[in-house]
């Protein structure tokens, strides 16, 4: 087989045995890879209704058939199973070098089942496969945790995805990192993995990754690299990163701030791309076959490495980390208040190395800051004022939900539990129990339908349309046409994920140019309806999944705040967002019935009318 592996890695915790199985081929021609075959299997082994963070859970691992290829950007790995913070389906998305590395040692995927009766860490090595004792790095950070296992492993290459003390101590949205800096993120796929006892996977894989046509192959790996190097898109990325965006944002009100009171911060200069690349980046980084290199390298130089010192490290914990990209920068940032760039940085990189999501970490901060200065919590409860723009309150709490300390632990269960249990439900800016990112939609009014009906709850990764409701495609504020937009594009986002290449690559080609890339890979005469069709058959296995979870329409929907309160200045004055115009219309597009449930006939069409 070529492109593919064609095998899965099982690994049972429980009883420590793990043996190697073939993938269906069906499977993989049907979804592609990555994320749809996971799916496949989740859907086939997993009750939707169990805990998250029982043993029944299943932790999958998913790389691409262009995963460790040199088509740009093929480093990217999903996470699935049911989300700690959600009780959805999720698929956390992580780039670096870890998902190659797994795909030369031979697998496609890697499912982890059961519970280790004692922390443990996975070795893989090719063929080897072993569970080692874990206790002496149980406790430890993330970056602690990949020096200490290289180093008592011993074997050059060796690539680590672990979690830290988020993941240990069951944070809701602790996350999984790899190489450091890299994270499958969201939804609390660290939690899952930490319920389990498992701290880290280690994998070092010898194997390459075989092409059915490399003649072919090569020259659309050629093509794509041409059209990046090309385009305007990929350069704005590579010299500002991500954080270019928060201009984009808060130009058209939609960078929400303060807990989404409003759509523009007052200090989004001193945390765009500009201010990140001129006053504290060293250089820009790259994952595995990149051609963009979107990652900040930063420090904070002299006394600047003395401010927000870290409790449970030494001082000067850290001068030079990664980041932050635009969700980050935004999240514990504009949503916090927090207008110091140092600030940040330094709450970035924590994040980083105790194992938590950025995004949900920062926008459960902003939601108690608001409860603070409601007088809803007050200093009794708190260490600390919360009150938004107090840089050394997010870097404290940070550390202190990491740990489950004091508040710290009210801030661990995420901002739907926190609201809930404080009897304001209305702080909570998510859906489905995820917090939202970085987009406001009364100022760009797609990101409400690409929010609401989302399998995974507020993401952003699945139809981003600020791009089109800013270029003139569509009005920002206008409904019409949004709806069919976003369904199609979370087919071809869909797609794409499956193949193992970054979303990035969209700054200056098309799913259309990695179509000729994943035939010349796998011997199989792809063509770009195939792809979408495997977009949309994933997309709809997700939405059975989530309804047999219990989920209903009842769930698509969004905060009140977004539905009934406009912002009062800025270009989003006197906005909410119409869902109620756009959700018939998507559930149609979907061939879904007014209950947002696929119609026999649509799974028909989309074979799935049998699983």
């Amino acid at each position: 087989m070529s492109g593919w592996t064609g095998k899965l890695l099982r690994v049972n915790l429980t009883n420590g045995t793990s043996r190697i199985e073939d993938i269906p081929e069906r499977w993989l021609r049907d979804y592609i890879g990555g994320r749809g075959v996971a799916d496949r299997y989740l859907w086939e082994e997993l009750d939707p209704k169990v805990d998250p963070l029982s043993p029944e859970n299943k932790l999958i691992f998913a790389t691409g058939p262009l995963t460790g290829t040199p088509v740009s950007c093929g480093a990217r790995y999903m996470v699935v199973t049911k989300g700690a913070l959600t009780g959805a389906i999720t698929t956390s998305n992580s780039g670096g070098h870890w998902g190659p590395e797994l795909k030369f040692a031979g697998y496609d995927l890697l499912l982890l089942e059961g519970r280790a009766p004692r922390p443990v860490y996975l070795w893989i090595y090719d063929d080897q496969v072993e569970l080692r004792d874990a206790r002496s790095f149980w406790g430890k950070t993330v970056s602690a945790t990949e020096d200490g296992i290289r180093s008592e492993l011993g074997i050059p290459g060796t690539r680590v995805a672990c979690i830290g003390p988020a993941g240990e101590n069951l944070v809701r949205y602790a996350c999984i990192v790899n190489d450091k800096h890299r994270a499958a993120g969201r939804s609390g796929v660290g939690a899952v993995m930490g319920s389990k006892n498992l701290k880290a996977v280690a994998v070092r894989g010898t194997r390459g990754v075989p092409v059915a046509d490399p003649k072919g192959f090569m020259e659309a790996v050629w093509a794509l690299r041409k059209k990046l190097a090309e385009a305007p898109g990929r350069k704005g990325m590579t010299e500002l990163g991500t954080a270019a965006t928060i201009d984009l944002t808060n130009a058209f009100g939609g960078c929400p701030t303060r807990n989404f009171e409003t759509g523009q911060f007052e200090e989004a200069e001193n945390l765009n791309g500009n201010s990140i690349k001129d006053q504290r980046m060293l250089t820009n980084k790259a994952c595995f076959a990149c051609t963009i290199a979107c990652g900040r390298v930063t420090r904070l130089p002299g006394e600047t490495a003395d401010k927000y010192l870290v409790n449970t490290h030494p001082r000067n914990w850290k001068t030079a980390g990664e980041g932050p990209e635009y969700e980050a920068a935004w999240a514990l940032g504009a949503d916090c208040g927090v207008g110091d760039l140092d600030a940040v940085i330094k709450a970035n990189w924590l994040c980083n190395d105790l194992g938590l999501d950025p995004i949900s970490m920062g926008a459960t901060l902003a939601a108690a800051m608001e409860l603070y200065e409601r007088g809803i919590i007050g200093d009794s409860q708190v260490e600390l004022p919360l009150k938004f723009g107090s840089g050394a309150a997010l870097v404290r709490m940070i550390e202190a939900t990491a740990y489950r300390e004091g508040f710290g632990n009210e801030l661990a269960e995420g901002s739907k539990r926190m609201g809930e249990k404080f009897h304001h439900p209305e702080i909570f800016m998510g859906t489905k129990g995820q917090e939202f990112p970085a987009y406001d939609p009364r100022g760009f009014q797609g990101m409400g339908i690409a929010y609401a009906p989302c399998n995974r709850g507020g993401c952003h990764l699945r139809a981003w349309t600020p791009g089109v409701e800013s270029n003139g495609t569509f009005p920002p504020h206008a409904t019409e046409g949004k709806a069919e937009w976003v369904a199609v594009e979370q087919n071809k986002s869909t797609a794409h994920d499956a193949t193992g290449i970054c979303l990035f690559t969209g700054t200056g080609s098309q799913l259309a140019d990695l179509v000729p890339c994943t035939a010349g890979a796998t011997g199989v005469p792809f063509t770009l309806e195939d792809f979408v069709k495997a977009g949309e058959r994933t997309w709809n296995l997700e939405r059975l999944w989530n309804l047999k979870a219990g989920l209903t329409a009842a769930d698509d929907t969004l905060p009140e705040r977004l539905l009934k309160t406009p912002h009062t200045s800025g270009p989003a004055k006197g906005v909410v967002v119409r869902l109620h115009e756009m959700l018939p219309v998507y559930y149609q597009t979907r061939g879904w019935d007014e209950q947002g449930v696929p119609t026999r006939e649509k799974l028909m069409e989309l074979g799935l009318a049998s699983v």
